[in-house]
């Protein structure tokens, strides 16, 4: 499964409260970077390491929309499949080098759709329409029903956009629809989650968009 913007129901950073006086853009940040350092990073010089920044540097030749936003690329091990923190760093989990080359570049593009459609910075506008002023329990618990229901909604959209992107990128490659076909199927087929439509619905939803 492609992971990038798992906090559409989380309003507490890895459990633990807001900091007196903090935003919502604070909090949501802080629980980035939280999860962020809790990675592991593999080695610039691990063979994996290797094969993933050369793929990421052939999505990056045929990409377009990116402009001036800064982007990188991290490779963990660990849970992670591939995510997108603070809009900007691509993670991905080092074993995703093993994978064919279509579906490797599928990852990587996918996740550098969520920066070129500066999907953070959208969720970030959600949170903060619904919780404008200081973070507190009163406040989150109040808007929770509503602001879960929004995310998810707004999370299945981002994720459809970037697989739409992601298929014209590898398309440019030299591969296609087999490709995000198999990258969908490898974990068998998913159902709706809060931060993902299943597997038939992006499978769908791919099928309508291809020229």
């Amino acid at each position: 499964m492609l992971a990038a913007l798992c906090i559409a129901g989380s309003l507490l950073v890895a459990g633990r409260p807001a900091v007196a006086g903090e935003g919502i853009l604070d909090v949501l940040n802080r629980s980035q970077s939280l999860r962020l350092a809790q990675l592991a990073p593999v080695d610039p010089s691990d063979a994996r390491a290797r094969v993933l920044q050369a793929s990421f540097q052939q999505v990056l030749s045929v990409a377009d929309g990116l402009g001036a936003r800064p982007v990188s690329l991290l490779v963990v091990q660990g849970p992670v499949v591939a995510e997108t923190f603070h809009g900007r760093i691509i993670v991905v989990n080092a074993d995703v080098a093993a994978r064919p080359e279509g579906e490797r570049l599928f990852v990587l593009a996918h996740e550098l759709g969520h920066v070129v459609h500066a999907d953070w910075a959208a969720v970030g506008s959600v949170y903060q329409r619904h919780i404008p002023a200081e973070v507190l329990q009163s406040r989150t618990d109040a808007v929770a029903a509503l602001l879960g229901r929004e995310m998810t909604a707004l999370s299945h959209e981002q994720e459809l956009s970037a697989d739409g992107y992601a298929l014209q990128l590898i398309g440019r490659l030299g591969h296609g629809m087999e490709a995000a076909v198999a990258t969908f199927t490898r974990y068998g087929v998913q159902v709706d989650s809060a931060t993902h439509p299943g597997t038939r619905k992006r499978i769908a939803a791919l099928r309508l968009s291809a020229p």
